[in-house]
């Protein structure tokens, strides 16, 4: 049977279709929040959320207006759900030219009041300097970041709660599988500045135990000694620093249940 035979018996009535497809943007950064002298500075992970508008870009009442959102919109039909992520997280923040990878696709119906809208979502951890330029635009009314410690406390739009969750998840394997950490550290670092980095996304007693932690990056083989280099500025004492290295990557890489 040929593809118009086909077509010509498909009734497309037959079948419910979304109301709407979109993209959302999680966008994650690791940032100081409170420096000390000759310790390593206290990290916190931050979200960066939009404030709806409560009007549209035409002037009319805007859905969820006045909540707190992850960046997106529609998907144009000339688009893809990634080419659309990167246009609204332009459009309604003003940040481009960073790294997003998609992580999943929420389709619950009743998730949207305006009715059955399908999302995808997608997520970023990127130094604060990329987003430095961040300024609310189109649909957005204000633009900041939270800390994830406090975000679940705001009157988030839609289900973006879930969305946010999700994305912390895995921004949490994205630091403790692969070595994103360094986007977070000068080129040369302390064990203590490593350490600070992932305590922002777990507890576990492998990392969070000082001189665990310190005996534990000296077998690591993604990180080296660099030879005959300390430094002060964590310790009073001098302190090891390390570098990265390129090698071949396994899950876990820090502990080998996380």
């Amino acid at each position: 049977m040929s593809n118009k035979a086909a077509l010509e018996q498909y009734d497309i009535k037959k079948y419910r279709t979304p109301d709407g497809y979109t993209s959302d943007i999680a966008v994650f950064t690791i940032v100081p929040v409170k420096n000390q002298e000759f310790r390593p500075p206290v990290m916190d992970l931050k979200i960066m959320l939009i404030q709806r508008s409560m009007v549209d870009g035409e002037g009319r009442p805007n859905i969820e207006a006045g909540k707190w959102a992850l960046p997106g919109g529609f998907v144009d039909a000339k688009e893809t759900a990634f080419q659309s992520a990167e246009r609204e997280l332009y459009e309604e923040t003003g940040i481009q030219n960073i790294h997003l990878e998609h992580f999943g696709v929420y389709d619950k119906p009743g998730r949207d009041p305006r009715g059955w809208i399908i999302t995808n979502a997608h997520f970023a951890i990127v130094p604060e300097h990329k987003l430095s330029a961040r300024e609310a635009n189109d649909d957005a009314s204000d633009v900041q970041l939270f800390s994830v410690s406090e975000v679940l406390e705001l009157d988030l739009a839609f289900d973006h709660a879930k969305i946010i969750t999700d994305a912390i998840q895995v921004i949490r394997q994205k630091l403790l599988e692969t070595t994103a950490a360094k986007q977070f550290l000068p080129e040369e670092f302390t064990y203590s500045e490593l350490q600070a980095v992932l305590l922002t996304v777990t507890n576990d007693s492998a990392i969070a135990l000082e001189a665990a932690f310190a005996r534990k990056i000296k077998s690591l083989p993604f990180i080296e000694e660099v030879t005959g280099q300390k430094t002060t500025r964590t310790s009073k004492r001098p302190t090891q620093l390390y570098r990265f290295v390129d090698v071949q990557l396994h899950k876990s890489i820090y502990h080998a249940k996380l």
